[in-house]
């Protein structure tokens, strides 16, 4: 009698069972890695915007504070130089503003008055649990807070600052 090559159907199913127990162990802990990572790249990008604010407010000292990410952006060249409406500060990427799961607003602060004296950046996650769990923000300070719901137009008085 010749003997049969192969597995068996038993053999094929533990298999499938121990591929899909290792899955379901590392699935979650990459989920939990790709927040984390959309997090600090959120924090980074609030940080490179509190950066900017300041340098442009030192080039544009009548105008104050940029109140739009684009204003702060721009492509700059060896031919163009910066302005006061495209200061070439950030990247094209975060002045469209979405990047690493998150979602950037820049606004004016409250404040109406020439020169512009505040701004406030909010960073919030574009799919809660999924891309990001906290919310950032900062204001003119350039303390980096977060909080668990949206922070926009409450960042003084609702963020905990990062440490």
């Amino acid at each position: 009698m010749k003997r049969q090559r192969g597995f068996s159907l038993i053999e094929l199913l533990i298999v499938v069972a121990i591929i899909l127990i290792i899955a379901a162990i590392a699935i979650p802990n990459l989920l939990r890695a790709r927040i984390a990572a959309n997090e600090s790249s959120a924090v980074g990008s609030v940080r490179t915007v509190n950066t900017a604010e300041v340098a442009y407010n030192s080039a544009y000292p009548t105008v104050g504070f940029a109140t739009s990410l684009p204003t702060l952006a721009g492509t700059c060249t060896g031919a163009t130089t910066p302005s006061s409406t495209s200061a070439c500060l950030i990247d094209t990427v975060l002045a469209a503003g979405s990047k690493s799961g998150y979602t950037f607003n820049l606004t004016n602060g409250g404040s109406t008055a020439t020169p512009q004296g505040s701004y406030e950046m909010d960073a919030n996650p574009i799919t809660v649990n999924q891309t990001g769990v906290r919310y950032f923000c900062s204001a003119a300070d350039g303390v980096v807070r977060y909080g668990a719901n949206d922070l926009t137009g409450s960042c003084l008085s609702n963020g905990t600052p990062l440490q």
